[in-house]
């Protein structure tokens, strides 16, 4: 099979950026561009962002999922801490998280450390999901190769009889992690190629130096 890609191309022209206009912080600059895009392109899904981890067979792998919060501290995110993802960081820290921004022409990627959440914080975010997608983290043993989809449609069913009227409770295996960012990059699409790259790297003062890089 083949198929030649060589003619796929656009043009970016939706915008720039300007080393002399970016803040100092960078966590400023995340949360203007992801409000920007939030409300003016309504057809991204805004929070998915790609998560690379090295697995222990020593390969990375990547995987989309969804942000839910960020602070000055970081980026928050819940899953199964048995899962392949949550095996890969248990055993090496080191992550890259990334948003591309189709309609924006936007993209930035942050290299960081990941750690877990507060057991209260994954508590508080368990609460606040729909019940079904309680169950589910309960229902789904992540990453496990399973026969059929038909068994983890019956543990749901089995599940929801057997939670019916009561409270469920955070299983001790989900919950949250945070990436203390390192390294956070703006790209900014522009014509020719001749992209807007600006990095932001964190100092031992936790300062932030701000450089522009060639596309």
């Amino acid at each position: 099979m083949e198929k030649d890609l060589s003619n796929y191309r656009r043009s970016y022209e939706k915008g720039e950026l300007l080393l002399k206009e970016v803040p100092n912080n960078p966590m400023e600059l995340f949360q203007k561009w992801f409000q920007e895009v939030d409300a003016f392109f309504v057809e991204e899904e805004t929070n998915a962002m790609t998560v690379s981890t090295v697995g222990l067979d020593g390969y990375p792998k990547s995987r989309v999922v969804l942000l839910k919060k960020y602070t000055n501290e970081g980026f928050i995110f819940y899953t199964n801490y048995n899962s392949e993802k949550g095996q890969a960081i248990a055993n090496n820290s080191n992550v890259c998280l990334s948003f591309f921004w189709n309609g924006a022409e936007k993209q930035i990627i942050i290299k960081g450390n990941v750690k877990k959440t507060s057991e209260s914080l994954s508590d508080d975010y368990f609460r606040s999901r729909p019940r079904g997608s309680q169950l589910g983290a309960i229902a789904s043993k992540q990453s496990e190769v399973i026969k059929d989809r038909v068994l983890l449609e019956e543990k749901l069913s089995n599940l929801e009889k057997e939670y019916k009227g009561k409270e469920i409770s955070r299983p001790d295996n989900w919950g949250g992690y945070i990436v203390e960012p390192i390294e956070i990059e703006f790209w900014q699409g522009r014509a020719n190629r001749l992209h807007d790259r600006i990095r932001y790297v964190k100092q031992s003062d936790s300062s932030w130096l701000i450089d522009r890089l060639s596309p």
